[in-house]
């Protein structure tokens, strides 16, 4: 557990803010007093097999975990950083210990938490729990999505996650759009930039 003047802190990341397609999973961390994360890292650094083992350890030896999944026409509505702010407050509120301070990769701090907390730039590569985070998060989504790609197996979902590879814009191009698409996003309108998001949808964070 990462302790800064002995109090219990919590690490938050996500995953899934780049894709053209899916959800975006945060994940928020514990980690267990004494405890040797030997391989911890940011779970874009470490490969598939690495990321399996550390997400088994965190579920089976963190102290507490949680995460919290934020669909695509949730994300079209309030747009991509305040769904994944959104589901970082999720993730921290079903933990079921109350950290007294939070860390959160990146430059945003989470509306809504009513506990101290801290922005990290290149957090999943500087704190542990906060790459504890990261990694759920990952391997979370891309479980996710490889369920994904046996419902719409044209897409290729397993392979690329959603994001906009080739071969994914490819099937963009030939089948339009399947509904894990988030069509705010420039790209999945083949042709275009994307449907307009209704500013009278815009939903608050809570």
């Amino acid at each position: 557990m990462e302790c800064v003047a002995n109090i219990l802190v919590c690490g938050v990341d996500e995953a899934g803010r780049g894709p053209l397609a899916g959800p975006v999973v945060a994940a928020a961390v514990v980690l267990a007093p004494a405890g040797r994360w030997d391989g911890m890292n940011d779970s874009k650094l470490v490969d598939r097999e690495t990321r399996e083992l550390l997400y088994a350890r965190v579920l089976t030896e963190a102290r507490a975990f949680a995460w919290s999944v934020t669909g695509p026409r949730a994300i079209d509505r309030a747009n991509i950083r305040r769904a994944s702010l959104a589901a970082m407050a999720r993730a921290v509120r079903l933990l079921r210990v109350s950290p007294e301070l939070v860390l959160v990769d990146g430059v945003d701090l989470i509306p809504g938490i009513r506990c101290d907390q801290q922005s990290v730039v290149d957090g999943d590569a500087r704190m542990l729990s906060i790459a504890a985070a990261s990694i759920l998060a990952k391997v979370v989504r891309d479980a996710f999505m490889a369920r994904a790609d046996r419902r719409y197996p044209a897409y290729g979902f397993r392979q690329h996650k959603g994001y906009a590879t080739a071969a994914h814009l490819e099937a963009l191009a030939r089948l339009g759009p399947c509904p894990l698409h988030r069509r705010s996003f420039h790209g999945v309108i083949p042709g275009g930039a994307g449907e307009p998001v209704d500013p009278s949808l815009e939903l608050p964070l809570f």
